[in-house]
């Protein structure tokens, strides 16, 4: 089978973290691959992410490196065992940009998500119409149908908030991006009534750091911290206007907790938080 020309950001996840067992235990890509019998440019892509690997060979590379932490073995090997195509968002491969999957894929397989918002709302709490205002402005222009398949996107990526089992998620908004008027004021309004709404179910938690607030938060990029099922497997997820970034490396998930955390500090507590929110929306 050739190699992968996209590989899912789980795909690379896994190869990265067994590159990183690898180097913690001191071997080297060949020795690596004489242990499996298998030449050095496989354990390149493997590590790569650009071709699969069975759960037998995770563990059997996992003993190699001596790794003493059998949560991430498991962990990993869960991953192994995925398969591209059986889950929602596989049907957009091929009409959105990988990003756009990424993010998906990150957000499912989550046990908790935090996220630090400034300008606009977070994408697990837009409206339709709030979204299609946002992806319409967008530049260059999209095309019409662009526009539709993002914005039935992003209402798709809000199940994992519904069911029987939704992820547990904490959104710290500025009070600037509440104040913003994007789509006009009745599309504002709407929005800012569904994110009170949204506030008020008890796996949400929404807190509006307030123009008040007297400490310095650099948040003027949206960034979401996304917890995996062990430590080891937590990802920052940065967005930009020219797309987003995964980061894993633990001086950055350290960096970027401290912010989330002295960003949720100088937040007002929730209940304040939605008295706001309702205030805003009657100025509208």
């Amino acid at each position: 089978m050739p190699p992968r020309d996209h590989p899912t950001a789980r795909q690379v996840r896994l190869g990265t973290e067994l590159r990183k067992l690898r180097e913690a235990a001191g071997r080297t890509a060949r020795e690596a691959a004489g242990m499996l019998s298998v030449d050095q440019a496989k354990i390149s892509h493997i590590e790569a992410g650009r071709i699969g690997v069975s759960e037998d060979r995770v563990r059997r590379l996992c003993t190699y490196y001596e790794c003493a932490a059998p949560e991430l073995i498991d962990a990993l090997c869960e991953i192994a065992r995925e398969r591209r195509g059986t889950l929602w968002f596989d049907e957009y491969r091929g009409v959105l940009a990988p990003s756009f999957l990424d993010i998906a894929e990150l957000e499912h397989h989550a046990v908790e998500l935090r996220s630090v918002q400034a300008l606009t709302m977070p994408g697990l709490a837009q409206t339709e119409n709030y979204a299609r205002a946002l992806h319409s402005s967008a530049f260059p222009p999209l095309p019409p149908d662009e526009t539709e398949e993002r914005v039935a996107f992003r209402m798709r990526r809000t199940r994992i908030l519904q069911g029987e089992a939704p992820t547990p998620c904490t959104m710290l908004i500025h009070e600037a991006a509440l104040r913003m008027r994007f789509g006009g004021r009745e599309v504002a309004r709407e929005q800012l009534f569904h994110l009170a709404e949204l506030s008020r179910l008890p796996h949400i938690t929404i807190r509006v750091i307030p123009f008040s607030t007297t400490e310095f938060i650099e948040a003027t990029q949206p960034t979401l911290l996304a917890r995996g099922t062990i430590p080891q497997l937590d990802t920052v997820q940065i967005d930009s206007t020219f797309g987003g970034r995964l980061l894993d490396a633990p001086a950055e998930l350290a960096r970027y907790t401290t912010l989330i955390d002295v960003a949720e500090k100088a937040s007002l507590p929730p209940d304040e938080s939605r008295h706001l929110i309702h205030y805003i929306a009657r100025e509208l």
